[in-house]
């Protein structure tokens, strides 16, 4: 673990000399001659150790009065891979300020849906991370405005209020500060051929990630899971809807060997932090893969797996909700019949969405939709029914909340309460719809499989005490090991 790793001067130092790009995110170097401030793998020469400081956010750099360097870019560097191992308040805040509500909800809004007061909540970020909510916030928007500023045609002004801006004269001095460039300086100096868009209100991005990334069961389970309607996969990449927050939208997802290739269709511009986020909540791009794979390699057992296809993801999800009712349809059936149930779901309850491109139409059912449902319309055991009514109608009156602000073990614990739910459901949800990267399918049939095939102990008690060894990463297991597997999940769709 890199945590606090900034404070660490010497080891900061050998990573900016070794231009590392491992550690894009885990820190920022502030340059005190020239007021920039850089990625650790920054292309120019680095500086001198004595004019080098170090920082655990791009926020604490901008709120120092550092610049973004042009060359590296660092406020595009992949997020903290942090956020997602850890569950305390600070991981969960940051998470839900990657969600925009910041800039929807205000501090307050954060700090009621943390349920901490906000004092609490600007004191631990500070001390973690050198800068407040506010600040935080505002350096996404910085990002945010870039990104709309480079990528696309939209006036100036639709810009400020698309990042989230109150104002275009804020929008303007915040850019001119974090950027050393005017906004209009800014676009002029993107390539033009770059900076098109196909058509009007879609816009095309580079997502970065720490390599290695390995695409086959990342995108190979989002295609094979796809629920006809809401997912699929088309040329080359995994398309969805996207219900966002003041509309809907459409992604499309391709992987590239450096980037993931995202094209995001929005119905309204101010959902495009939150698109972002959740796309790259789906594809687990802030993992630290080099982290994840050493310590699995440790088990011999494990070792030739990771060797021979390293920096596995875990799929995940862009909507809690929706994948926890997934997970109940799924329950001990096989894949194509779970997504034969979603389908019907989707059909009579979901919302429907015009897809230019293809074949995307409808939005997944809300719970609040799903809650209204006649459980005898369901071709499924009662008693799956009963769990499937009881989880929509326990997630509609906001009973049970799943979201990127969930305490992990909380959650956990309210899942294995509801009726119908063992400890593959709830480990399955707390493994790709709440990111926890430890959650771990001892229980599950292809897991066992591969533990058997391996070597590895069989029955779910003696196989969970063998991966006390590969904690924190027991979700990264389970894709190594589900991989031994000739499932289509497992493989890049042709």
């Amino acid at each position: 673990m890199h945590q606090g790793m900034y404070t660490d001067t010497e080891r900061c130092v050998r990573a900016v000399r070794s231009k590392d790009a491992r550690f894009d995110g885990w820190f920022y170097t502030a340059v005190l001659t020239t007021g920039i401030y850089c990625r650790p793998s920054c292309p120019v020469v680095p500086p001198k150790p004595e004019n080098m400081v170090f920082h655990p956010s791009a926020a604490a750099c901008q709120q120092a009065g550092f610049r973004a360097c042009k060359r590296c870019r660092p406020d595009t560097s992949p997020g903290s891979p942090e956020w997602n191992v850890r569950a305390d308040l600070v991981a969960r805040a940051m998470r839900l300020i990657a969600d925009g509500v910041v800039d929807r909800e205000g501090v307050t809004g954060l700090a009621a849906r943390l349920g901490y007061s906000t004092r609490q909540i600007e004191r631990q970020l500070y001390a973690e991370l050198g800068a407040g909510p506010l600040a935080l916030a505002r350096a996404q928007r910085a990002q945010t405005a870039r990104t709309l500023v480079e990528t696309t045609d939209l006036p100036m002004a639709d810009v400020a209020f698309a990042a989230g801006f109150s104002s275009v004269r804020t929008f303007n001095d915040t850019v001119r500060e974090v950027y050393a460039l005017t906004p209009s300086e800014l676009r002029a100096r993107t390539p033009r051929d770059t900076a098109r868009r196909d058509t009007p209100g879609t816009l095309s991005l580079r997502l970065p990630f720490r390599a290695p990334l390995n695409p086959d069961n990342l995108f190979g389970h989002l295609a094979a899971t796809a629920v006809p309607g809401v997912e699929e996969w088309r040329d080359g990449a995994y398309r969805r809807t996207l219900r966002l927050p003041y509309g809907h939208g459409i992604m499309t997802l391709a992987p590239r060997p450096d980037h993931i290739a995202c094209r995001l269709a929005l119905g309204d511009p101010r959902d495009l932090t939150v698109a972002i986020s959740r796309c790259r909540r789906l594809l687990d791009l802030d993992a630290d893969p080099v982290a994840v794979d050493e310590q699995l390699r440790t088990d011999p057992a494990l070792a030739p797996l990771v060797d021979k296809a390293p920096g596995r993801r875990v799929p995940r999800t862009v909507d809690e909700a929706e994948f926890a009712v997934r997970a109940v349809l799924g329950q001990q059936v096989s894949t194509a019949a779970a997504r034969t149930h979603a389908a019907r779901l989707v059909t009579a309850h979901g919302t429907p969405v015009d897809d230019p491109e293809g074949g995307l139409t409808h939005l997944f059912p809300t719970p609040e939709h799903l809650a209204a449902l006649d459980p005898d319309a369901l071709a499924m055991p009662r008693t799956r029914r009963t769990t499937l009514t009881t989880l929509v109608r326990r997630l509609a009156d906001g009973d049970l909340r799943l979201g990127a602000d969930s305490d992990w073990p909380e959650t956990r614990a309210a899942l294995l309460a509801l009726p119908g739910f063992g400890p593959w459901t709830a480990d399955v949800i707390a493994m790709r719809a709440l990111g926890d990267p430890d959650a771990f399918l001892p229980t599950d049939l292809g897991v066992r499989r591969a533990a058997r095939d391996l070597g590895l102990p069989a029955t779910p008690s003696a196989l969970t005490a063998r991966a006390a060894a590969w904690r924190p990463w027991r979700a990264y297991a389970v894709q190594y090991l589900w991989a031994t597997d000739s499932h289509p999940i497992n493989f890049l769709p042709a």
